[in-house]
């Protein structure tokens, strides 16, 4: 990874060309969108936001013509623009210039709240539109005989009911593993070993957890999913980001092997919806509790 972030950092026209034709082969492997935006974070990040914002032209220009060429339409370019560059650029800028990875990580969880009341505001009805869209999914799977039809009625009316929420919050992710890769590189780059650090900092201040502590009690007392629930589902980012950056540090602070949380991710990939909610647990817990802190304290007694 570090010698693409060479080649990227050899100028414009070679770091455009990585965030075009990443972005435009995420369409096909859609694990290669992140390494697109980071491409154009990256050099925001390190030359600010006039050179970062060339490299956006230049690459949504590549990725017209590409797209023009490949798909028959330049206009896929434009979706990208929207979805990878620009929001990872607006949060390059911030972390450039603030300095603080809890202010950008927070401000991206805005962008997805702010896409979760656009929803509810304007669609009206959000688990009918997302029924709509998946309904020829939805038929497809009842014509392969692969489940019934009433079973798959009552499976695709729940989940739609939750892809409000879900869809905010893959996007929020999407951005955050761009920023996070191109913060990587830089750090790679010009200072190694700097967004471990970073990282490890991590930290919500308790104005911050308040509300998400109200949201989760009211949450107890609806039924089913609504906005609570989509607003809960991008809010519990921050949590899950908190409670990883609560693992790094105490494991660094009590000099475990780099295999504890390499076992970490395996349980969060192995059992997802339990793993990422018992992390959320801990970045809430460590919001007043502290717990690096605590182990820190603990470890220098013991020393």
């Amino acid at each position: 990874m570090k010698p693409l972030a060479n080649f990227i950092m050899r100028g414009y026209s070679q770091a455009a060309l990585v965030a075009a034709m990443a972005a435009l082969l995420s369409l096909l492997m859609p694990l290669l969108g992140p390494i697109s935006a980071a491409a154009v974070g990256l050099v925001t990040l390190r030359s600010g936001g006039v050179p970062g914002l060339l490299v956006v032209g230049l690459a949504t220009l590549g990725a017209s013509v590409l797209s023009a060429l490949a798909l028959g339409s330049p206009w896929p370019a434009f979706g990208i623009l929207a979805v990878f560059w620009m929001p990872i650029w607006i949060l390059a800028i911030v972390l450039r210039s603030s300095r603080s990875l809890v202010m950008a990580v927070q401000l991206a969880v805005m962008f997805g709240l702010t896409l979760v009341f656009a929803l509810h505001a304007f669609v009206g009805d959000p688990a009918a539109y997302w029924l709509q869209l998946l309904e020829p999914f939805q038929q497809a799977l009842v014509n392969d005989s692969i489940v019934q039809a009433d079973v798959s009625q009552a499976l695709f009316s729940e989940l739609a009911k939750w892809m409000t929420g879900s869809f905010a919050a893959a996007l929020v992710v999407q951005t955050l593993a761009g920023l996070f890769i191109a913060r990587w590189w830089q750090a790679a780059l010009y200072n190694p070993g700097g967004f471990g650090a970073e990282f490890k900092s991590f930290r919500l201040r308790r104005i911050v957890g308040i509300p998400i502590l109200l949201l989760l009690v009211l949450l107890g007392f609806e039924r089913g999913a609504g906005l609570v629930a989509d607003i809960v589902l991008v809010l519990g980012i921050l949590l899950v980001l908190q409670g990883l950056a609560v693992a790094h540090g105490v494991r660094q602070i009590a000099g475990a092997r780099v295999t504890w949380i390499v076992s970490l991710y395996v349980l969060l990939v192995l059992f997802m919806p339990q793993a990422l909610f018992l992390t959320a647990s801990v970045g809430l817990i460590d919001i007043w509790a502290d717990i690096r802190a605590r182990v820190a304290r603990r470890a220098k007694s013991l020393g």
